[in-house]
């Protein structure tokens, strides 16, 4: 408080000597700063929260990458939003009813329940395996998702917006879709013969006629039309906002949302018709009610409600969806968040082609954290993005083994911290750049300094925009700055024994670790394990990591008293983030400062 007082008062130069000396003092906590850093960051937990879904994912086939990249993506930010004290709710599950799940069950030679358990179970275990943090798991062959449904589907009966008609078209079973024509283009089968074939998925199409229940979807083009234009944030990225104006150019035909029993048995039937079984899509769309709590305790959670989706169902999201919300006289999503695919080798990923990626298996051999870190660091929402072992390897090494690993291994490896405590930081080696006379900081150090602390505000927006892979990269640039920080001082070059050289040694290990426990706190979205490792290597207690603490960046620079000055560091838990490799197994644990001492100089 000293420091802070005397410079509100402009200090004469005889104040600034006296200063140097109160770097070797004790750090005393004034009581209201106590109180406030026992109390904790002032809780939100009131506050309207986040309810983030991703799609419930389809039981006739294991999981893939393309169904971990969604449930990781809408991970991180629901563990985004909960950093920030905020009261979330996360929700995934698993799509189980229609025509694939009854003919896959009977190829199977299992019954349709046990047969959609077994997928579902897996669903979850990749999902546990790869720290996939959901507050709910919603299966659509649960009971509580049938009463939803069905309450739903009178509410639009009875609302008058369906009707029983005939419906004729071109079908694809695979995607449970009727298309228009301009949907539809010749193709051949693997036999030669000619076929039809959906212009988006490939998938083979038959004609098909049948009556059933019709959905008055044309009714809507001009509200939903309306309500995206008045929330131009309602789509995000933005190329897909435009992209769902451009297909409410054309008129709306009705939708059939319904299929006739003795074609279709394996799923939640017509109320009062029981020839007739709900359309799979509508069925599946109205799980995120279900975990709401629709349809009694609903409206808290269904009022913050945020969608993440992959492109290939943006129509089913972003069209059908908000109309049958229109219908039955509920709010409309906050957003829709749209991620593209991952191909491989350019091509889209098909148990045809053997080139279908193993999440779990990837997650095994390149770690959890590692895979996760790729898929937000490279997954560029608006475009798709391709996957190798190798593009892997290359930027999980260089950023989370080299350059963090590195950094955090700098800060705290016995040779430049024998005392393995937080240094202690001295505003007369770092003063502010207004002052004078001038420290040992250098401006560059000034630049990382200003950086560092608008990086949590940087990051906040690139998550608000589904933008994760640039908070990423934001960090990463970071850690490259503090990295440089300390090669351009040197500590291990300084004269310890000799009073101004020990304490600039302790303030350049001081920043450094400032620098590295904002980066920890920040990184917990998306490599909560990493992150863990970081901040319980640096000291920092599980209630000192929440976002109001990576805004206390750098408090002694600002002359405010810092929570972790003096204390001792955590446990050497061995090298962050194990080096990869190709064709071996995880590394396992080595200790800091043996494989990575060299980058000490």
């Amino acid at each position: 408080m000293f420091t802070a007082h005397a410079r509100s008062l402009s200090l004469k130069n005889s104040e600034k000597l006296l200063r140097r000396v109160t770097c070797k003092l004790p750090h005393v906590c004034p009581a209201l700063t106590a109180k406030r850093l026992c109390e904790g960051p002032v809780s939100r937990r009131t506050e309207p929260g986040y309810y983030v879904t991703t799609p419930i994912f389809y039981v006739n086939a294991a999981p893939h990458l393309g169904h971990v990249h969604s449930a990781v993506l809408a991970d991180c930010l629901h563990r985004h939003w909960a950093l920030q004290g905020l009261h979330c709710k996360f929700a995934t599950g698993t799509d189980e009813h229609g025509l694939k799940i009854q003919q896959a069950a009977a190829a199977a030679g299992k019954e349709p329940l046990s047969f959609c358990t077994e997928v579902s179970d897996r669903f979850k275990e990749v999902f546990r395996s790869c720290s996939v943090s959901y507050t709910d798991y919603v299966r659509t062959t649960e009971d509580r998702h049938r009463r939803a449904v069905e309450h739903f589907w009178n509410v639009l009966l009875n609302n008058g917006f369906l009707y029983k008609g005939s419906y004729e078209g071109w079908y694809s079973t695979p995607d449970e879709s009727f298309l228009m024509p301009t949907q539809v283009t010749d193709s051949t089968d693997s036999l030669g013969r000619e076929i039809k074939v959906s212009t988006e998925s490939g998938h083979k199409v038959e004609w098909m006629k049948e009556d059933n229940y019709l959905f008055r979807l044309s009714d809507f083009r001009t509200k939903l039309q309306h309500w995206l234009k008045s929330n131009p944030k309602a789509i995000q990225p933005e190329k897909f906002y435009h992209l769902v104006l451009h297909w409410l150019e054309n008129d709306l035909l009705d939708l059939s949302v319904s299929r006739q029993r003795s074609r279709l048995q394996w799923g939640i039937p017509v109320p009062g018709d029981p020839d007739q079984t709900i359309y799979v899509w509508l069925d599946a769309l109205v799980n995120y009610l279900t975990v709401a709590g629709y349809p009694q305790a609903h409206s808290h959670w269904w009022s913050v409600v945020r969608h993440v989706v992959g492109k290939d169902i943006l129509k089913f999201h972003a069209i059908y969806w908000p109309a049958f919300l229109l219908a039955a006289g509920l709010p409309l999503p906050q957003a829709i968040y749209v991620h593209s695919h991952w191909t491989v080798e350019g091509k889209k990923m098909s148990k045809s082609l053997g080139n279908v990626v193993d999440p779990h298996e990837i997650s095994q051999r390149f770690t959890v954290d590692g895979l996760r870190y790729f898929l937000l660091r490279q997954g560029v929402p608006d475009t798709d993005c391709d996957y190798n072992d190798d593009k892997l390897m290359k930027l999980c090494n260089s950023e989370l083994a080299d350059s963090l690993g590195g950094l955090l291994n700098r800060c705290t490896a016995p040779s430049l911290n024998p005392e393995q405590t937080y240094p202690q930081f001295c505003n007369a080696s770092f003063p502010e750049e207004s002052e004078e006379p001038p420290g040992r900081a250098v401006s560059e150090d000034y630049e990382m300094v200003k950086a560092v602390s608008e990086l949590p505000a940087l990051v906040k927006k690139n998550f608000e925009n589904l933008h994760v892979y640039k908070a990423l990269e934001a960090i990463s640039r970071c850690v490259r700055l503090t990295n440089g920080f300390i090669q351009r001082h040197a500590p291990w070059k300084l004269n310890c024994r000799e009073t101004e050289d020990s304490l600039w040694h302790e303030t350049i290990l001081h920043v450094s670790m400032e620098c590295l426990r904002v980066y920890g706190i920040l990184l917990q979205p998306a490599v909560p394990e990493l992150a863990d490792k970081i901040l319980s290597r640096l000291g920092v207690r599980p209630g000192e990591r929440s976002w109001d603490h990576a805004l206390d960046f750098l408090s002694k620079y600002r002359g405010r008293d810092c929570l972790y000055e003096r204390r001792a560091l955590g446990p050497d838990t061995g090298v962050l983030f194990n080096r990869l490799e190709r064709n071996t197994p995880q590394a396992k644990p080595q200790k800091t400062g043996k494989k990575q001492k060299s980058v000490l100089q």
